[in-house]
């Protein structure tokens, strides 16, 4: 089972909701435009479990794949690669993102349909549904259903349960869980009624004690498939599993003489045959006995034809499909057989007799019939150097889909817990040859993300994911070498960089037994395992303060603790609750804030003691709290009521009009001419779901994705790049990463909307910040072919300063290289930059681009930040600013 429930604070907003208690006045706004943008998945390629694969059998290369909590796909053959079809889900609905069942009409092969529904339990809270589609899944119609449906539930790869009739194909059949029997819509999917004489709507229950649901609905019944008159229903009941209609579904029948103990998970026709593969439970985590059977449908004969004999069998058995090309072939699946690693079995003869993709040899030794490539995805190793028996990468685990191409019999595609494989030479088995698997999944990005962070140098994204831990994206359009190991984590809840100094990074996450920490000192790209409190039990949140001399850890298991020695011993923090929410600001080295129970606190001392603010914050929704870079105690909330700012570490709040609704918000390169950053959120605004950004504090948002974007339930992870204005990085719950860009062009710093003013409280314990004037800012000239360089002091307080450069290459030609100078007149110095090389001799300061922006297209950009200190009380800023470029 993979859910995340209600994001981050999930724990926290289980408190009684309480008003909301802001002393500042909205400020003015005006209602949500639009920006186009352009929205690409960052790849990883699966990382989920892919439950159904469906080649429609009236068209070439027409292939469909399902995933449980990712949505559904179209293969594209000139590209190879997938297409998402339900990008268009949103937060309402964002259950329909779980595909129970996929069904391909073999007749009007324009047709497809998917039943959809995440949970059958409270979980998901609205009943499922019947899309149906005239344009292969490109845009859909919707019927919905008096019940739910569970594509994220046990059982969830049997089938499959829809079915088109290939006599008539208006008539379209759904198997449903639930106890809810079988549907059947004579309409092309428009309209469905319960097959009212159906006797049997199953019994199989895993669990009937589970309290919250999961476990212990009735699985129901569990595939439809088609021999002329003839309908063959699978039922998850261990005694009565396969029933029939010989007159095209008028009257049914329980099927004579057939195989009892076990649940059918596939049921597949091939000639006059039906080969049903079986196992003692529903799956997809377990079984550990079952059957392969074949029914002569025109004498009523049923053979047992299992390959492997009861004594030597200790899995059941699942996916299973047949080469329409060649009558008699067949291959079957584990159901599940976690080690040493999955069998497939394949038989040319009707099942009577078997070969076994690996054979034992000598043990631990093992003969194979195929190689297994990764190159493609090197990752699914899962960093580990198995010990024979095992191997690694595994050929398999959850092999509940298994499908041979029906106009290829070379073409084989299956779905494991983790990505989708393929072979192209599936039968140079048959003549003893070896077959080659390679992942297949490009295009299908299916991972749970729980937390996103964008730094102002290295890499441009790090990512905390469920189930495998997440990565270090170098290139945002290439798949990583190999998730966050040494250690893993498993699933990695939290994590956080110093802003100030952004290769230290800590990260946190659910792993079985400790360390439950990760320590990097390289941006994120390698980790060692941190020392943890006593009592940790999972991640929760971490905050890492702005110099990386603090870090807060509120952990599961125990309360919240705060290291001064990067994590390598730990004290207990005063003040706030066991499982607040942390951030630290990203200013200030020792200033932390928290949340828990609508409480905001707010710690000046590095995390040692915190302190209730009287403010109070909403307690429901999907709240998460960000502080904003370069800004000293500006800290942003986002609830279930709206969005909050604060310019004063928490003392009050500002909520933002218009804003109805906050699932999280982030902060990115401030716009051409703003000394703002970017703010972006996941919320509604004017009324609208969706994501926006706002150039100037909040004032105004335009809608940045549109209704064909929508990515279901989005939003946990949110995070903006600090170096690309107007990039932003979507976590979701099942449709992996996305970043998004603006299409548009860049406007000119005079056309760029207003910023806020920055704060200028006091911070109590803390530098307070001033306001960077606008006139504080110096800039070179554009000579012709060169390049420029604007000079911006962001933030200040006594004895200390932030500032940037912006260097834009004014040439015709791209840059290898830049350089920028100037010289200070009040003493002034640079103590720490990021994004560039600074070098100070004297009042001379030298800056350098670094390694990955010092290639600037024709009209490009690039910052540097940096920190300063000042021996006065002035602090000018330097003109000129020179910048020379390479070449």
């Amino acid at each position: 089972m993979r859910k995340t429930v209600g994001g981050s604070l999930a724990a926290a907003l289980v408190a009684a909701a309480t008003a909301v208690a802001v002393i500042s006045q909205p400020i003015s706004a005006t209602a949500a435009g639009t920006d186009p943008y352009a929205w690409k998945n960052v790849r990883i390629d699966g990382g989920g479990f892919v439950p159904g694969v469906v080649f429609n059998p009236g068209e070439k290369n027409l292939i469909y794949a399902r995933t449980d909590i990712g949505g559904a796909y179209r293969w594209n053959q000139a590209v190879q690669s997938w297409t998402p079809l339900l990008d268009w889900v949103g937060q309402d609905d964002w259950g329909h993102n779980g595909v129970l069942s996929i069904a391909a009409d073999p007749v009007d092969t324009n047709r497809v349909y998917a039943a959809v529904g995440m949970y059958t339990n409270s979980w998901d809270p609205n009943n499922g549904a019947i899309l149906r589609s005239t344009d292969k899944g490109t845009t859909w119609q919707q019927t919905g259903l008096p019940f739910k449906v569970g594509g994220n539930m046990p059982g969830r790869g049997m089938g499959e349960r829809l079915a088109v009739d290939p006599a008539n194909n208006r008539n379209v059949y759904f198997a449903a869980e639930g106890g809810n029997g079988l549907w059947r819509s004579t309409d092309y999917g428009a309209t469905w009624a319960k097959v009212a004489n159906f006797p049997n709507a199953g019994n199989y229950v895993q669990d009937a004690t589970d309290t919250n649901g999961y476990l212990s609905q009735n699985q129901g019944l569990t595939w439809v498939s088609f021999k002329g008159t003839q309908i063959y229903v699978g039922v998850a009941d261990k005694a009565n599993p396969v029933y029939r209609s010989l007159d095209s579904g008028a009257t049914w029948e329980r099927v004579a003489g057939q195989p009892t103990g076990y649940i059918a998970h596939k049921g597949v026709i091939q000639g006059k045959y039906l080969y049903i593969a079986t196992s003692d439970t529903g799956g997809p985590y377990d079984g550990a006995a079952g059957q392969v059977y074949r029914l002569d449908t025109t004498t009523g004969a049923w053979t047992d034809i299992s390959p492997t004999p009861v004594a030597d069998r200790y899995y059941g058995y699942s996916g299973l499909t047949v080469d329409t090309l060649h009558p008699g072939t067949l291959m079957v699946a584990t159901q599940i057989s976690w080690w040493p690693d999955a069998i497939f079995f394949r038989s040319t003869d009707y099942g009577a007799t078997w070969t076994r993709a690996w054979d034992w040899t000598s043990y631990p030794s093992r003969s194979k019939r195929y190689a297994l490539d990764i190159s493609a995805d090197p990752w699914l190793d899962f960093n580990s150097t198995a010990q024979a028996p095992e191997e690694s990468p595994k050929l398999g685990w959850m092999n509940e889909s298994l499908a041979i191409d029906p106009f290829d019999s070379n073409r084989m595609l299956y779905g494991t817990g983790a990505t989708l494989y393929g072979t192209t030479d599936l039968t140079k088995w048959d003549s003893g040859g070896t077959i080659t698997i390679k992942p297949a999944a490009r295009g299908i990005e299916e991972t749970a993300v729980l937390d996103l962070a964008s730094p102002p140098s290295g890499a441009p994204l790090v990512s905390a994911l469920g189930d495998i831990g997440g990565f270090y994206h170098a290139d945002l359009d290439a798949v990583p070498a190999n998730f966050h190991d040494t250690p893993s984590l498993g699933s990695n809840t939290s994590l956080d960089f110093a802003e100030l100094s952004p290769s230290f990074f800590v990260r946190v996450g659910n792993a079985d037994a400790a360390p439950h920490i990760g320590v990097s000192n390289d941006g994120g790209k390698n980790w060692y395992p941190g020392q943890e409190p006593s009592g940790v039990t999972g991640g929760g949140t971490v905050a890492v303060g702005a110099d990386a001399n603090y870090v807060v850890w509120s952990p599961a298991g125990t309360g919240v603790h705060y290291s001064t020695t990067r994590g390598s011993s730990w004290t207990a923090s005063t003040g706030l609750p066991a499982g607040a929410v942390v951030e630290s600001d990203r200013v200030n080295p020792k200033t932390f804030f928290a949340y828990a129970g609508g409480k905001f606190y707010t710690s000046t001392d590095g995390g040692a003691t915190f302190t209730a603010q009287s403010v109070a914050l909403p307690s429901t929704g999907r709240l998460h709290l960000k502080a904003v870079p370069g800004i000293a105690g500006e800290v942003w909330v986002a609830a279930g009521t709206g969005l909050f700012r604060s310019t004063d570490s928490g003392k009050t709040f500002t909520a933002l009009p218009r804003v109805t609704e906050g699932v999280n918000v982030a902060f990115g390169k401030a716009a051409p001419g703003a000394s703002h950053p970017a703010v972006f959120l996941v919320g509604t605004v004017d009324g609208v779901d969706g994501v926006f950004r706002s150039d100037d504090s909040g004032a105004t948002f335009v809608r940045i994705n549109d209704d064909k974007h929508q990515y279901g339930n989005a939003g946990d992870a949110l995070a903006g790049d600090p170096r690309i204005w107007g990039r932003v990085y979507l976590g979701t719950n099942g449709r992996g990463i996305l970043y998004a860009d603006r299409t548009g062009p860049v406007p000119s710093a005079s056309s760029a909307s207003p910023s806020s003013p920055a704060p200028s409280s006091p911070v109590p314990s803390s530098p307070a910040p001033s306001s960077p004037s606008p006139s504080a800012s110096s800039s070179s000239p554009a000579p012709a072919g060169g390049c420029t360089a604007t000079y911006q002091v962001t933030g200040s307080w006594t004895g200390g300063f932030q500032g940037e450069v912006t260097v834009t290459n004014t040439g015709a030609t791209a840059t290898t290289g830049w350089t920028v100078t100037w010289a200070y007149t009040a003493g002034q110095t640079v103590t720490q930059s990021w994004g560039g090389t600074a070098t100070q001799s004297g009042a001379a300061v030298t800056v350098t681009n670094a390694s990955y922006n010092g290639a600037l297209a024709s009209g490009a950009s690039t910052t540097v930040g940096f920190l300063g200190g000042t021996t006065g009380t002035t602090n000018p800023v330097p003109s000129p600013v020179s910048c020379s470029r390479v070449p």
